[in-house]
């Protein structure tokens, strides 16, 4: 009996596969997600308290359709910035000098490479040229997701080009991505999966977006921010990108 249900098992999983093409899956969460509302998003702000050492941490993430970010975070009545892209530099603040810092060479060409990827990369593979491919299924907490392996253009780790490929877990009934994984390339956790979990998807102006991201080394403890205001296209201080001028 066990081995039936099993061979069941299998073949329902061939049939679903069978039924959707990739390219089926990547249309129907462009749809789930807004679908042609995006066209008319060029900024997306999102703000939260992050939770960190009995504090409570505000922050300010923006994205901007032409590749622009930054991320700020307040700490004691000072604002840093954790990470920002001007479409030129990229750039973060010393925590120790508190002084702007441009990052590495190989940073700011990553980040080049990456401008085109708003809202989502999967969603804009045609345009960038990457691969995606359809690994099968997998249960994300209890869920049925397609496994989409998704290539996108390499990266410079230590001035080397390097794969560049993430996985996307996309729920099978409600199409949006449930999960992102990716091998971390460099640094102390080398080698170790790096693990996005998103839930809460509510409607900005026609668009869905997770409200809650929860993030952090495959297995191991996490950190989850879970966003009290997101909005699209507001007014943006444009100078918040730009690396500062001494």
């Amino acid at each position: 009996m066990k081995h039936l249900l099993s061979l069941f098992g299998v073949l329902l999983t061939a049939l679903t596969l069978q039924a959707q093409t990739v390219d089926e899956i990547i249309t129907d969460y462009y749809n789930a997600i807004g679908g042609a509302n995006w066209d008319k998003v060029s900024s997306i702000t999102m703000k939260a308290n992050v939770e960190q050492g009995g504090m409570k941490i505000p922050v300010e993430v923006v994205r901007m359709r032409d590749g622009r970010t930054y991320t700020q975070i307040t700490v004691m009545g000072n604002t840093m910035t954790m990470q920002a892209f001007d479409g030129t530099t990229s750039w973060t603040t010393n925590f120790m000098s508190m002084e702007a810092e441009k990052s590495t060479s190989d940073e700011t060409e990553n980040a080049k490479r990456a401008a085109g990827d708003f809202p989502e990369a999967l969603l804009q593979y045609k345009k960038l040229g990457y691969t995606p491919t359809l690994m099968g299924t997998e249960t994300v907490d209890g869920t049925p997701c397609f496994k989409i392996k998704l290539e996108k253009k390499t990266q410079l780790v230590e001035g080397k080009e390097t794969e560049n490929v993430e996985y996307l877990f996309i729920d099978q009934e409600n199409k949006v991505p449930l999960m992102m994984e990716a091998e971390i390339m460099e640094g102390e956790m080398k080698g170790k999966i790096g693990q996005t979990k998103f839930s809460d998807y509510q409607e900005v102006e026609g668009v869905y977006i997770p409200f809650s991201n929860v993030s952090g080394i495959k297995g191991e403890e996490t950190q989850t921010i879970q966003f009290e205001s997101i909005v699209i296209n507001a007014k943006i201080d444009e100078t918040k990108f730009n690396f500062p001028k001494k």
